[in-house]
C-alpha cells in the first residue's frame, strides 16, 4: 500500500509540475499580406493608444518598469484596446516580464526605434546617419525581436514636416532598408517595419507614394500618418474621403499612428471611431492609435490624456476615458477581410517638385562600420543615457545601388521568448521555458524511482 501510495503522489507530483511549465496559449505573430494586417489567418486592425508616460520632455521607459506597466495593463483592459505605441524605450534593460503582461492582455507593441539622442536630425540629416546610430536601433531590434507580440517598428516619426524637410526622405528610407536587412542577415522573424508621417497636405500623398516605391528590399511593410483632421463634429466626406480616395490603390498597409483631435466644438467625442472601423475605410487602412494615453506637458497638450498619472502605482480616469472606452465598445473591430486587397504593385516613385525635394530615388549607402553587425551581432544597447549619435558625423560612402539591402547570410532565427503561435488566432501569449520542457517527465521519473526503491526497502 506504502508503495502505491507512493506512485500516485510521485504521479500526481508529476502532473501538477508539469501543468505548472506547461507553455500557455500563445499570442499569434502578426505579418503583411496585400495592404493589410493579419494575426494568424484573421485581418488585425489596430485599436489603441500612443503610450509614453513622462512625454518628451522626460523620457522614460514604462515597459521596463514593472509596477508602471502593471499599473497601466489594468487600464489598457478597461478600454479594450489590443496595441500600444511606445515612442522611447531603454534598450539596456529586459523587457520580458512587461512584455509578457502585455501578451497576456492581448496587446500588442508599436515601437519607435528612436530615442532623443539616437535619431536622424531633420536639420542634419546626413551626418547623424551613421554606425553609432545604427548600433542602438539594432540593438533595440535584438531586444524586441524576440517577442511575439512586437507587432512593428518605426523606422522615423514625423521628419518630414513641411517642405524644406521632405530631403530627409531618403536618410528615412535608408533606416527601413537596413532594419529589414539587418533582421534578415540575422535570422529573425518579418517584422514590418515603415513610417509614421506627419499630416502634410503639401506633400502627404508623395510621401506615402515614395515610401512604397523602388526595390523590395527599400520598401516600407507599411505607411502610418498622425492624422487630426476629423474633429467632432465631422464627417467621413468632410474630413477624410479625400484622403482615403487617394490611398485606394495602396498596396501596403495604412493606419493612423495617431489621432484624437481635440480643437473641438463639442470636446472629444471620438466620432471617428465607427468610420475607422466601418466598410469605407477598412479597404484602405488598418485601424488607428489614439493620442494619447496620459496627461502630459503644456495646457494645449494636456487636454489629449485619457488619464492623470498620481504615482508608480496609480492613475485617475479622465473624461476622454470614458468616452473612447464607450465609442470602442459600440464599435467592435470587423468581421472578415474588411475589403483588403491581396496583391498590388509598388507606388511609382514621385518627381521632384515645388513641394517634394527629393532629387532622385537613389539612397544613402549604409555606412560601411555598420556592416559588421550582420554576422557579429549589434551587441548591447547604450539606453538613455549614452553620449548620442547625432553629431558623430557622416559615414555614408555615396549612393546606394537599387537592391544593395539584400539579405546576403541568413543566420539561424532565434527562439521567441513567448511560445509560436504559428497560424493560431486569438489568444494570450505565456512565458515559455524552452530548456525546462522535458523537466516534469524528469521529475517524476526521480520522485518515481524514488518511491519505489524506498517502498522495496521498506518491504
Amino acid at each position: 500500500m506504502k508503495t502505491a501510495a507512493s506512485l500516485a503522489a510521485a504521479i500526481g507530483a508529476t502532473t501538477a509540475f508539469a501543468g505548472a511549465l506547461a507553455p500557455r496559449a500563445t499570442i499569434p505573430k502578426v505579418t503583411v499580406k496585400g495592404n493589410a494586417f493579419f494575426a494568424g489567418s484573421e485581418r488585425f486592425y489596430m485599436r489603441g493608444v500612443d503610450y509614453q508616460p513622462g512625454g518628451a520632455s522626460e523620457a522614460a521607459d514604462p515597459i521596463a518598469d514593472t509596477t508602471i506597466c502593471k499599473r497601466d495593463i489594468v487600464e489598457f483592459k478597461k478600454l479594450g484596446i489590443n496595441t500600444v505605441r511606445i515612442y522611447t524605450i531603454d534598450n539596456s534593460k529586459d523587457h520580458t516580464e512587461c512584455m509578457k503582461e502585455l501578451a497576456d492582455a492581448g496587446i500588442y507593441l508599436a515601437l519607435d526605434l528612436n530615442t532623443p539622442k539616437y535619431s536622424i536630425r531633420r536639420d542634419k540629416p546626413n551626418p547623424s546617419y551613421n554606425s553609432v546610430y545604427l548600433q542602438n536601433i539594432f540593438a533595440t531590434i535584438d531586444e524586441f525581436q524576440k517577442y511575439d507580440n512586437t507587432l512593428l517598428f518605426f523606422s522615423g516619426n514625423e521628419l518630414i514636416n513641411d517642405i524644406p524637410t521632405s530631403d530627409t526622405a531618403p536618410f528615412v528610407k535608408a533606416v527601413t532598408r537596413d532594419v529589414k536587412q539587418y533582421m534578415g542577415n540575422r535570422g529573425y522573424r518579418k517584422i514590418p517595419v515603415g513610417y509614421s508621417a506627419a499630416d502634410i497636405n503639401e506633400n502627404r500623398i508623395e510621401a506615402a507614394e515614395y515610401f512604397n516605391c523602388g526595390t523590395d528590399d527599400e520598401r516600407s511593410d507599411f505607411f502610418a500618418f498622425n492624422d487630426y483632421s476629423w474633429c467632432d463634429p465631422s464627417s467621413f466626406e468632410e474630413s477624410w474621403k479625400p484622403k482615403v480616395d487617394a490611398l485606394s490603390n495602396y498596396s501596403i498597409p495604412i493606419f493612423l499612428s495617431e489621432f484624437g483631435c481635440v480643437e473641438t466644438k463639442t470636446g472629444r467625442k471620438f466620432g471617428e471611431i465607427p468610420t475607422l472601423y466601418g466598410d469605407k475605410v477598412t479597404p484602405v487602412y488598418s485601424g488607428g492609435l489614439v493620442y494619447e494615453y496620459t496627461k502630459e506637458g503644456d495646457e494645449k497638450q494636456q487636454r489629449f490624456g485619457l488619464v492623470e498619472v498620481q504615482s508608480p502605482s496609480d492613475v485617475t480616469e479622465l473624461p476622454d476615458f470614458a468616452l473612447f472606452q464607450k465609442a470602442l465598445q459600440d464599435t467592435p473591430a470587423p468581421n472578415g477581410d474588411g475589403g483588403y486587397k491581396s496583391s498590388g504593385e509598388a507606388s511609382q516613385c514621385p518627381s521632384r517638385s515645388d513641394t517634394w525635394l527629393v532629387d532622385n530615388d537613389g539612397l544613402p549607402a549604409m555606412p560601411p562600420k555598420a556592416k559588421a553587425f550582420f554576422e557579429n551581432g549589434a551587441g548591447k544597447g547604450v539606453g538613455l543615457e549614452g553620449e548620442g549619435s547625432q553629431e558623430v558625423g557622416a559615414e555614408s560612402t555615396g549612393i546606394a545601388p537599387p537592391g544593395s539591402g539584400a539579405v546576403t547570410a541568413t543566420g539561424s532565427s532565434p527562439s521567441s521568448t513567448f511560445a509560436s503561435a504559428g497560424d493560431s488566432v486569438g489568444a494570450a501569449s505565456g512565458l515559455r521555458a524552452p530548456d525546462l520542457t522535458i523537466m516534469p517527465l524528469v521529475y517524476g521519473l526521480v520522485v518515481l524511482m524514488s518511491s519505489l526503491l524506498g517502498g522495496a526497502i521498506l518491504l
